[in-house]
């Protein structure tokens, strides 16, 4: 084989074999996250969506979520899907020492002031989580219209309240994630594939697992103050329009049959059977350069000749 040849094979391989090891942020499971992590047991109350667009939809549903870390990025894919009605996603990040167990009402103003309408309201309530989980920070998306436009937010849960909010920015469904008009100079990207008609339904359950599809987003480790191989935990839940009436789909999931919990100020889910959160696995290396791929497989071809 001449060098040119054996040139132009290991750089097909280099690039097969990057492009097999990456994340592309199009709303769609690739195969380097692995399993889903946790899968919905109950079936929906906010609608069963069938229309099939990748925009629009008529119903919401956490069917599961996938996720992968780099030394570098967090990835998760929360595979469903979220009504376009302006219904919200809400991730909250547990990844650091410290953090709130039950949410404070004076965290940054938001998405408008979206994340306190969950918080404290002075009266000592305020969504409370699972004993294991102190949420660090907050990821809200949503999304509606015609055209379908995504919106994004992000926030700090500091210990004391206050930090960091941003509105990261707007962007269509099933782009490469990139958000514009908003504060976002991290780099978060986020978007979304609602064209799930699968999943759970409002009466059953079967076919959670297979759910491919739904809202990706990807965070640098940095944003999070954390590390590739420090513990990381996440919830996730859909909630009404106006942050005010949350949904039974919830990651980890509820029991079987559970309603909806409504008033998220009341919630407490150290109360309800089970851990509503998961633990993100450790990171896995960054992939290689497709260059260095190509040389090394280069250097093998010329040893074996």
């Amino acid at each position: 084989m001449n060098s040119r040849r054996a040139l132009a094979l290991a750089l097909s391989v280099a690039l097969g074999s990057t492009a097999s090891a990456q994340i592309v942020i199009d709303g769609t499971k690739d195969a380097a996250y692995g399993p889903g992590l946790v899968w919905q047991t109950t079936p929906t109350g906010f609608g069963d969506s069938n229309l099939g667009q990748t925009g629009a939809a008529n119903g919401s549903e956490l069917d599961t979520v996938y996720a992968m870390r780099t030394p570098t990025t967090l990835y998760l894919l929360f595979a469903g899907n979220l009504e376009s009605n302006f219904n919200k996603l809400e991730i909250f990040l547990d990844t650091r020492l410290g953090g709130q167990n039950r949410l404070r009402g004076d965290n940054p103003n938001v998405d408008f002031n979206g994340l306190n309408r969950m918080g404290d309201d002075g009266s000592g309530n305020g969504m409370t989580f699972d004993a294991g989980f102190a949420s660090d920070y907050w990821i809200g998306v949503t999304g509606g219209g015609a055209p379908y436009q995504l919106f994004a937010n992000f926030a700090e849960t500091n210990t004391s309240g206050g930090g960091i909010g941003r509105y990261l920015g707007q962007g269509a469904d099933v782009t490469n994630g990139l958000l514009t008009g908003g504060d976002n100079p991290d780099g978060i990207f986020v978007t979304i594939n609602n064209s799930n008609v699968a999943g759970v339904t409002g009466t059953t359950i079967d076919g959670a697992a297979d759910v491919l599809t739904g809202v990706e987003i990807a965070v640098p480790l940095a944003v999070l103050d954390a590390a590739g191989d420090s513990p990381m935990f996440v919830t996730a839940m859909i909630n009404g329009g106006g942050h005010d009436f949350v949904s039974n789909q919830v990651l980890n999931t509820l029991p079987f049959g559970a309603s909806n919990l409504g008033e998220p100020r009341g919630i407490d889910f150290s109360t309800i059977p089970g851990g509503q959160y998961f633990q993100v696995p450790d990171a896995v290396p960054e992939p290689a350069s497709m260059v260095t791929l190509a040389l090394g497989a280069l250097a093998l071809m010329r040893r074996r000749k």
